[in-house]
């Protein structure tokens, strides 16, 4: 890389543009106006499980000025998960750092999915855990059935719980209405029940009330969010995610129909549509205290697989887009910009995303962990160039990230007095 340097803090740093050419102007240093902001993931940064991180509190009151009663710099959560509302998880956030946070800093897994309009006013299988229900009518969805909802009525096709089982089917399930598109929050919480009733529907069309007599290609919309196949709780070592269990529903699929299953849309890190609505939210933040369009992004987390890989796509992306743009073409650009434009205004401005690496969650710096490697990134995104999987910033913990940020970005660390 053109600029490296070393610190206490930090073992490999790559210095964005801002840190490479002349210093701010002395006058500035009172109170400089930030022109970059911070995505944070959740889980293996802020907390594992449900304890708090040590350096949490202390790295977010460098962020928040609480005698002003505002943030310094603009700061988002980023998250894959996706059991709960957007408000819920900022109750929480505010609770462990000691700052504000508002349901308009949250990007939960699911987020993205209020742009695919599309498909709200069709009749939807939801699947996860919490309260999918008012998750799926929150985006925008006016017909949903629960997986749970969807055993009731056909409670035959449930056959490894005998427990659960109800004595007879439902005399009404043929006129039960047709399962037009599924999707997927998270990973549930009894898999043999939810494995095997997804498959009863794709390869039913939507109503698996009878055997078909051929299975339907291309089958039922498919909209998964949170792709992570391992996550970080208080365990000593990586729990299976939501991507673990989509690696069964693939698999399943391909060995009983003989066909690959095509997702509609994957969302959620490593996703570029994840990391485009993110910038929106973020360049939201920052016109909301009065900002101009934030030129630098940076993106800490502690899964290579998903945060690292996923931020790194998202600067290929912002630098591809670029190019484009003074080519008079967005062809190169996917369709991401074609999917943003036909959901409304969304804010852009951001010239480089940066990945930063924190060693408290999924990444053990150590060896302790389970080796690092981009094959355990979700199918449809392999193969992948080993360059993805390198952070920009590598820190020991999110203190320490945003401490390098700073001193990156010139910002000092304290609120002018």
């Amino acid at each position: 890389m053109a600029s490296l340097f070393r610190s206490s803090i930090t073992r490999l740093v790559a210095a964005p543009p801002a840190a490479r050419g002349a210093l701010r102007p002395s006058s500035q240093a009172a109170g400089p106006a930030p022109n970059f902001g911070i995505m944070f993931d959740i889980d293996g940064v802020i907390v594992r499980g449900k304890t708090v991180l040590p350096w949490a509190p202390e790295a977010f009151s460098l962020l928040y000025d609480q005698e002003r009663s505002r943030w310094r710099v603009p700061s988002i959560f980023v998250t894959n998960a996706g059991n709960t509302l957007r408000q819920e998880k900022a109750d929480r956030l505010s609770d462990w750092l000691n700052v504000p946070v508002t349901e308009d800093q949250v990007v939960m897994s699911h987020s993205p999915i209020k742009m695919f309009t599309e498909y709200h006013d069709k009749h939807v299988l939801v699947m996860g855990q919490g309260s999918v229900r008012a998750i799926a009518t929150s985006l925008g969805f006016t017909q949903v059935t629960t997986m749970d909802e969807l055993r009731h009525a056909f409670p035959n096709l449930d056959a490894v719980d005998h427990k659960r089982r109800r004595a007879a089917p439902c005399a009404f399930n043929k006129y039960f209405p047709r399962i037009e598109a599924v999707v997927m929050f998270g990973e549930p919480v009894r898999w043999e029940t939810s494995l095997q009733l997804l498959l009863d529907v794709l390869m039913t069309n939507g109503h698996p009330s009878t055997a078909p007599l051929a299975v339907p290609y291309p089958h039922l919309p498919v909209l998964a969010c949170n792709m992570d196949l391992q996550w970080m709780a208080e365990a000593p070592m990586p729990r299976f995610g939501h991507g673990a269990f989509l690696l069964c529903v693939e698999n399943l699929y391909k060995k009983l129909t003989g066909c690959h299953l095509v997702y509609t849309a994957l969302i959620g890190k490593p996703s570029e549509i994840t990391y485009r609505h993110g910038e929106h939210v973020l360049q939201a933040e920052a016109a909301n205290l009065g900002l101009g369009p934030l030129k630098n992004i940076y993106c800490i987390g502690d899964n290579i697989c998903t945060d690292i890989f996923g931020a790194n796509l998202y600067n290929n992306y912002l630098h591809r887009r670029a190019q484009d743009l003074l080519a008079g073409s967005l062809a190169g650009s996917r369709s991401i910009d074609n999917l943003v434009s036909s959901s409304g205004s969304h804010l852009s401005g951001a010239e480089s995303c940066y990945s930063v690496l924190v060693e408290t969650g999924v990444f053990s710096a150590d060896g302790d962990g389970p080796p690092v490697s981009l094959e355990h990134s979700p199918r449809d995104f392999l193969p992948v160039e080993d360059s993805y999987k390198e952070p920009s910033i590598s820190t020991f913990h999110v203190l320490d990230a945003v401490q390098t940020i700073l001193s990156q970005e010139n910002f000092p660390l304290a609120p002018s007095v």
